[in-house]
């Protein structure tokens, strides 16, 4: 389940790619599909990093690596990398879990090479906003979201950060209505029956991809998608 568009983007040979909160590998998998870069993910979660060098391994076993990989532990506030050394930075729904994020923001500034392109995801305000209504647990959730994000402010904060907006869209509508319905339940609770029935949908739909569903996502992300996604790009510096 991708949220990245990487259409958008001019992945180029030579390329050196960075999945910051990598989680499973999702996005790190995709990079690393195209020829010639070099795709470097990493979590704050050791277990996390480790299922991301497994989905790799397996991505690799198969054939679909057409760059280099690797995964590492660190964390968005301290990149073990010096500067301007990435010609993309990926940052998928991490924000939102991280305390400082002016810090974090300024780090992966700080990595991105001049001119080149950014791309953050966080959970859109309203998708959002209902489901801490609904539920208390999901609000309050060890690790979870520790915030809200308007459009407006984290454009405002990515802006001072000198990163530029050129691109946007929304993603994963279908979702929105399953963290709903999960919250209205109780976001910890096993064996819901409606729950349950949906989440074999959604899997469903991302092993077979069908057609109709695939076109009514489309159809539905600008009003019901639950990920809101920036495409920036970093400011030259001033002579």
């Amino acid at each position: 389940m991708l949220t990245v568009d990487f259409e958008r983007l001019d992945i180029r040979p030579g390329y050196r790619i960075l999945d910051i909160g990598c989680g499973s590998g999702r996005h790190t998998a995709a990079a690393v599909a195209f020829p010639g870069i070099t795709a470097i993910g990493v979590d704050r979660s050791p277990p996390e990093v480790r299922q991301a060098c497994q989905r790799l391994l397996y991505h690799q076993g198969l054939g679909l690596c057409r760059g280099r990989w690797q995964t590492l532990a660190a964390d968005i506030g301290a990149l073990p990398f010096r500067d301007a050394c990435f010609d993309l930075v990926i940052c998928a729904e991490v924000l939102e879990h991280t305390p400082e994020d002016r810090a974090a923001v300024a780090e992966i500034a700080r990595v991105l090479k001049p001119g080149m392109n950014l791309v953050i995801s966080v959970p859109r305000c309203y998708p959002e906003a209902l489901c801490w209504a609904l539920s208390r647990d999901y609000r309050c959730a060890k690790g979870g979201h520790l915030r809200i994000y308007r459009s407006g402010a984290l454009r405002r904060l990515l802006a001072k950060a000198g990163l530029a907006l050129w691109g946007r869209h929304w993603a994963h509508s279908l979702h929105t209505p399953y963290w709903w319905l999960k919250c209205l339940v109780g976001p910890n609770r096993a064996g819901a029956a409606a729950v349950n029935c949906y989440h074999r949908l959604l899997v469903w739909d991302l092993m077979q991809k069908p057609r109709l569903l695939r076109l009514l996502e489309w159809l539905l992300n600008p009003v019901l998608g639950k990920s809101l996604v920036f495409y920036l790009k970093k400011r030259p510096p001033c002579p």
